[in-house]
């Protein structure tokens, strides 16, 4: 009995599907964030001559104001166009940031919408719990790798950072294009490096958010089976499993067709295909029927496997309405079958 409560079994579908229902999916913070962080980088990139521009603009804005008297309605027009030219610098790669959280989020979970992530819930805000969730050994080991992560990141950018500043003498004697394209370029550089260790770990976490997640979902063998028992008492779920059944009878119904000696039809409603097999079965037996689109499916795989299509109206509505399917026909029927095997017999010269 304790090993039917034991969590050893792989969560079902249906446990995975309550678990987005409750916006509870697996997601690593580090895969967003080299995602997020590899599209700013590139909109930066994409954008920088615009930004120069901009820039460029603003200084000589800000130089052509020297020696300018100062009043209230000139801070006003300063204040004006200082921020229309940082929102235009802004503005497009707080976009592109935006959107690169979407995708990050629809990479690695797909598209999910729910309301009970964000309903009020007074267990959130107890004080109690709160204070042993912030001291919590879990809370403390994800302090301790998030520490790690942006150390060895800045670290490792440090290093790349402190090369390039030996440089700074000689940029000083730029004019200030060539300076904004040594920054871009090293800009580009320690950003490549960075992303390069971010992307490292954002591949071991997503392994380790992924299996923390599914064990977290794990079932005991009793779970399972209640989950089973309550499954099969759904009004849908039934009606799958019968859509499911009939469908697989359906597909090996077909495929005896090509085993058949004749079907006998009717000749647009009713096919019903007829098969002898005297070592087995002392009567022809019905391995196959069905009627409008059903019958038109057996008429048409019976064509393709050469098998005789005989047309019978009496014959073929009786045999589909009295005949169940792998079952001998009735002996109100053996003459009229007779006549129609005789007939396919003889066109076989058996």
């Amino acid at each position: 009995m304790a090993d039917d409560q034991e969590k050893t079994e792989e969560p079902t579908d249906k446990k995975i599907a309550d678990a987005r229902k409750e916006g509870n999916v697996p997601k690593s913070q580090d895969t967003s964030g080299v995602i997020t962080l590899f599209v700013a980088i590139l909109a930066v990139l994409m954008l920088f001559p615009f930004i120069t521009k901009h820039m460029l603009l603003l200084s000589h804005y800000y130089f052509s104001l020297v020696g300018t008297p100062l009043d209230k309605l000139f801070m006003l027009d300063i204040a004006i166009v200082t921020f229309r030219e940082v929102l235009l610098m802004v503005l497009p790669l707080a976009i592109a940031v935006a959107i690169a959280g979407v995708v990050a989020a629809l990479a690695q979970f797909g598209f999910l919408f729910t309301t009970k992530a964000i309903m009020p819930d007074l267990k959130k805000i107890d004080p109690i719990k709160g204070t042993k969730n912030l001291f919590s050994i879990k809370k403390l080991i994800e302090g301790v790798k998030i520490t790690f992560k942006s150390h060895t990141t800045l670290f490792v950018g440090f290093i790349f950072f402190f090369i390039f500043i030996k440089e700074l003498p000689t940029v000083a004697l730029f004019n200030l294009p060539d300076q904004l394209e040594w920054i871009k370029d090293k800009m580009i550089v320690i950003s490549l490096v960075m992303l390069l260790v971010i992307f490292i770990f954002a591949l071991i976490d997503i392994v380790i958010v992924r299996k923390q997640y599914f064990n977290s979902l794990k079932m005991s063998k009793q779970e399972i089976k209640d989950e089973m028992k309550n499954m099969e008492g759904d009004p849908f779920i039934k009606s799958k499993i019968k859509q499911k059944q009939m469908e697989i009878s359906r597909q090996r119904m077909m495929a005896e067709v090509p085993n058949a000696d004749v079907v006998i039809t009717n000749p647009t409603h009713y096919a019903v295909a007829i098969r002898y097999d005297k070592e087995n079965h002392h009567s022809p037996i019905v391995i196959a029927k069905g009627m409008d689109k059903m019958a038109q499916q057996i008429k048409k795989t019976a064509r393709e496997n050469k098998v005789h299509i005989i047309q019978n109206p009496p014959l073929a509505r009786s045999l589909y309405a009295d005949v169940e399917l792998n079952k001998p026909i009735p002996e109100a029927l053996f003459s009229a079958v007779a006549e129609v095997l005789a007939y396919v017999y003889k066109m076989n010269r058996k």
